[in-house]
């Protein structure tokens, strides 16, 4: 697959003159990139973190989104039994800087939580997630299967209604905070399709039409922010990968308000055009967002 080099990066969007000085206009997009990517997993830790922060940081900070007294819930991919070095769930440090964000924009409470495909008693500690996210302060539990209800989901061409979890729709804040990886079937798995993951049912009728499932799904389910991991991606064998030599390192991490954009640019970083992800081309058909990422004049930012 085709690799962004340095140049290329760069040639794509504006560059952030200084920290703290933000553009006139609120900006809907940041990306920022690691110059110096560490090898060490302290140093990679670290990395995640503050990349995490510069990103939001750059949008305005956690408090252009939270609230005092807010209630936060926090959509990580943790769908599969694969340690964080196998890019094949988010990494836990870019979650826990999320929660840490919130908590310090005065949320009240912060959840997380997904359902996965592989068992959550397996996924959650394995992927590094539940332990992360609970010493940051949030609340990190397998989901109560009685709490998802079916509602209508309007506007949508193949998805009619669907069960979805409560406490996803109920709370005041959704951040999904997805990871870049390649997928078999849709091609890649970004921020949409993670939302998946708050739905119950057989998932095999999503995939039947996954590119308008998908899109009915992100049409229904909009979250305020997307904070995309790209500190590692999973570049062959996707979605459930396993193999270390599948992995890339891209040292960066993604924050936007336009959904549709994020998942367009995470597209290009496993060598796609975002019109050849079906599910991002549908999304932008409907009006959810802009694929031309380019013309939200990205904030570049390099840590």
């Amino acid at each position: 697959m085709r690799e962004l080099n340095r140049r290329q990066f760069f040639a794509s969007a504006v560059l952030l003159p200084a920290v703290g000085k933000l553009q006139a206009a609120t900006p809907a997009m940041a990306i920022a990139h690691y110059k110096a990517p560490p090898t060490a997993a302290d140093g990679i830790a670290e990395e995640a973190r503050r990349l995490t922060r510069r990103a939001v940081d750059a949008l305005g900070g956690m408090r252009r989104f939270v609230s005092k007294g807010q209630v936060v819930w926090v959509k990580p991919n943790i769908g599969w039994d694969r340690r964080p070095e196998q890019a094949a769930c988010t990494n836990p440090d870019v979650v826990a800087a999320v929660v840490e964000m919130c908590f310090q924009a005065g949320a009240k409470k912060v959840m997380v939580s997904d359902r996965p495909c592989n068992s959550p008693q397996r996924t959650f500690p394995r992927s590094g997630i539940q332990a992360a996210a609970e010493k940051a302060g949030a609340e990190c539990y397998f989901m109560d299967e009685r709490k998802f209800r079916k509602m209508a989901i309007q506007g949508g061409k193949v998805i009619k209604e669907w069960e979805v979890y409560t406490e996803v729709v109920e709370a005041d804040l959704l951040i999904n905070v997805p990871i870049v990886k390649c997928h078999d079937l849709s091609k890649a798995t970004l921020g949409m399709k993670n939302l998946m993951g708050v739905t119950a049912g057989p998932r095999d009728r999503f995939h039947q039409d996954i590119n308008n499932a998908v899109a009915d799904l992100a049409g229904f389910i909009k979250p305020h922010l997307v904070v995309m991991d790209a500190v590692r991606v999973l570049a062959a064998n996707g979605p459930v990968g396993g193999n270390l030599a599948d992995v890339r390192r891209k040292d960066i991490v993604v924050a936007g308000v336009d959904q549709v954009a994020v998942d367009a640019f995470g597209a290009t970083l496993l060598g796609l055009k975002p019109t050849e992800v079906g599910i991002v081309s549908e999304a932008h058909a409907r009006g959810l967002g802009n694929m031309n990422f380019r013309a939200l004049s990205p904030l570049q930012l390099e840590v």
